[in-house]
């Protein structure tokens, strides 16, 4: 018997408490700890979570930030830079991408730690970071499902070559072809007697091969998507008397509020079903006066629908990231 066939059946007949079983399974995929606003519920590899609001309402920065954080290494030379040091897949259907934002974070956050005098010890944390990030840009659906049919390959590629598989896939906009597709209903989506191109199609197609991607190579999926506000959203938000401070408990009448839909979906069940975690972010008509700074900065808010947490943080994006406002 080899050597995976015996620990196979030591695993079927071993006997383990829940307690064990639990130990085990967080030890193997621990959560990760992620900047505002997506630090208050605990993510970990096999979760997809969506971050969703109207455009615009900082989900693309959002996403940036937390690219940058993946990427950053833990520690290096005996200096602790706070990242996680992972890799990061980044698939852009928006086809706006600014990379020197990207960097700008990265630099903001290096300097925050080696201050401006470490100019070289700077430049190769920068490069070391820029490794884990890789990038990929898709123009329509074709593009997206071709991407994801060889994204396997890739990363077996990429773990023989350096020994670091994906560990954190981010999409920015899952929504994007959404009204194209909707439209097309002629296009087939591939040779005779072949599937034809709608929008339920793609979205199965997405959702089977994210499966499979997942569970081959476990990783943390973070997608954004632009939604469609209803009428009756807009006015919530607007009869609000005060924004209560991060991690203020609604107010039973707040609560109230937001038990109301004020956003129409649009996606297919498919993809709603796989999704773990939501995230609604959308601006506000508050300007926040941040230290230093001699202009009041534009202010968003976040809450938690998957799960429901009865919180809203309050943030500003300014050139060195996302900020929680106290």
């Amino acid at each position: 018997m080899s050597g995976e066939a015996a620990a196979a059946k030591r695993w079927i007949n071993g006997d383990e408490s829940a307690q064990q079983m639990l130990g085990r399974a967080l030890t193997s995929r621990p959560s990760f700890a992620l900047p505002p606003p997506l630090h208050r519920a605990p993510l970990r590899a096999g979760n997809v979570v969506e971050i969703a609001g109207p455009s615009p309402s900082a989900k693309t920065q959002i996403l940036v930030q937390a690219a940058v954080s993946c990427i950053l290494p833990k520690e290096r030379n005996g200096v602790h830079y706070g990242g996680l040091g992972h890799s990061v897949l980044y698939i852009d259907l928006d086809c706006r991408f600014d990379v020197s934002r990207l960097v700008e974070m990265l630099r903001h956050r290096i300097v925050q730690v080696n201050g401006c005098s470490s100019t070289a010890d700077n430049e190769e944390i920068l490069k070391l970071s820029m490794r884990q990030f890789s990038y990929i840009r898709c123009y329509d659906s074709f593009e997206l499902l071709a991407t994801l049919k060889t994204l396997h390959h890739w990363l077996e590629k990429e773990k023989k070559s350096d020994g670091i598989g994906g560990h954190f896939l981010m999409i920015d906009s899952i929504g994007a072809f959404h009204w194209v597709d909707r439209a097309s209903t002629s296009l087939p989506l591939g040779g005779k007697n072949r599937k034809c191109l709608s929008l339920q199609n793609v979205l199965e197609v997405v959702v089977e091969d994210l499966r499979k991607l997942l569970s081959v190579h476990p990783m943390l999926v973070i997608v954004t998507k632009a939604t469609i506000v209803a009428p009756t959203g807009n006015e919530f938000r607007r009869n609000y008397k005060r924004w209560p401070s991060s991690g203020t408990p609604y107010t039973s009448s707040e609560l109230e509020g937001l038990q109301k839909p004020y956003f129409r979906e649009y996606m297919p069940s498919i993809w709603q079903s796989f999704v773990t975690h939501r995230i609604l972010v959308q601006g506000s008509d508050d300007h926040i006066a941040m230290p230093k700074s001699q202009e009041n900065d534009a202010a968003y808010v976040s809450e938690w629908l998957l799960p429901r947490l009865n919180f809203l943080d309050k943030f500003v994006v300014r050139d060195a990231g996302v900020f929680l406002v106290s």
